[in-house]
């Protein structure tokens, strides 16, 4: 079985419970998530044998990070017990026009202060079929951002294929460097990428001035964004970028588009979300599938489909992980979104 790794962070996740404000009432929701994590813990449900790199202190709070993960079947082997701490994010959810917020408490963790020599790449990916990273990990430190361009060549070096999602986090670039500065050297190592179009503009300052008649724009706008990156990155095979129309924090639009250097553009059907319960990690959720629909399917229209059905589902589950299965998206992706009872 072909093996998949991610290389990230997975932190403490503290949520308000429902849609309470932050300190409504004396009580926070306590689970784990980190995209990485989450892109792991889908490869899994999907029957991928899934492991995941990172740090962790050797503490009980870094002990039942790795418990959460090894019960979903992802293999914590590669996780380096060192630092003081697990990063922690505070999250508040939104509500009609009131945007969910997320307060971030990372510095000083486990995964900030690891650095280029602290893994063994080479015995790391023997054997490994794929690796995704994210561009949340080099935002964090100087350190984080020297460790996983380490991590990128060692894999390239090892004939592995790398998957980036972009990931713009505008709070988490503090130490002195710009996202592009960091990022355009990080995607010269990537074969597949994975972004929205903010994530193109801040994390690698690609954009596109597309005029066309409304109604128009979107499709036109997309077909010249990824063409582009595809451009500039000669080395990169395929782009799958999201498209989300948020008309507020309850009701999204959601759908993506890929580029592929032999398939072409493609467009997937439109999903209109009217009650999301939790649209954290929904992304991941669209990443982890288009991960397992490119190896899974021949047709990258259907690849394509999976990622963005199996990403809708996610906005339907509470907490970071998509507790989803194959059948479910396939169900989806077939048009049976009715939402009836199962009897």
């Amino acid at each position: 079985m072909a093996k998949y790794l991610t290389f990230g962070e997975i932190m403490l996740r503290l949520k308000t419970p429902g849609h309470e404000r932050f300190f409504q009432s004396p009580a926070f929701e306590a689970t784990f998530g980190g995209g990485e994590a989450n892109v792991a813990v889908a490869l899994s449900n999907y029957g991928c044998d899934a492991g995941f790199i990172s740090a962790l202190p050797d503490n009980d709070i870094g002990e039942a990070a790795i418990r959460e993960l090894r019960s979903f079947g992802v293999d914590t082997s590669h996780v380096r017990r060192s630092g003081d701490r697990v990063g922690i994010y505070y999250l508040e959810a939104g509500a009609n026009q009131r945007p969910s917020k997320v307060v971030y408490d990372r510095a000083h963790s486990s995964i900030c202060e690891a650095a280029p020599g602290d893994f063994d790449w080479a015995a790391i990916f023997e054997g490994v079929h794929w690796l995704h990273i994210t561009g949340i990990t080099p935002a964090l430190s100087q350190s984080a951002a020297d460790l996983s361009l380490e991590c990128l060549a060692a894999a390239k070096k090892a004939g592995v294929t790398v998957s980036c999602d972009f990931n713009y986090r505008g709070k988490l670039w503090k130490y002195g460097k710009t996202a592009p500065e960091v990022m355009r050297e990080l995607v010269r190592h990537v074969d597949v990428g994975i972004a929205n179009e903010e994530d193109c503009q801040k994390s690698l300052d690609i954009s596109v001035d597309v005029d066309v008649e409304s109604g128009e724009l979107d499709t036109r706008k997309y077909e010249a964004l990824s063409e582009k990156v595809l451009q500039i990155y000669p080395d990169m095979q395929t782009i799958g970028i999201t498209l989300r129309e948020s008309h507020s924090a309850d009701r999204n639009g959601w759908s993506a588009c890929l580029r592929d250097r032999d398939a072409g553009f493609k467009l997937s059907r439109h999903y209109e979300m009217t009650d999301i319960v939790d649209r954290v990690g929904g992304g991941d959720s669209f990443a982890s599938a288009f991960i397992y629909g490119l190896n899974a399917y021949q047709d990258r229209q259907q690849s394509l489909e999976f990622a963005v059905a199996a990403s809708c589902l996610k906005h339907s589950i509470l907490g970071d992980f998509n507790r989803v299965s194959i059948s479910e998206v396939e169900k989806l992706m077939s048009g049976d979104g009715s939402g009836r009872v199962q009897r």
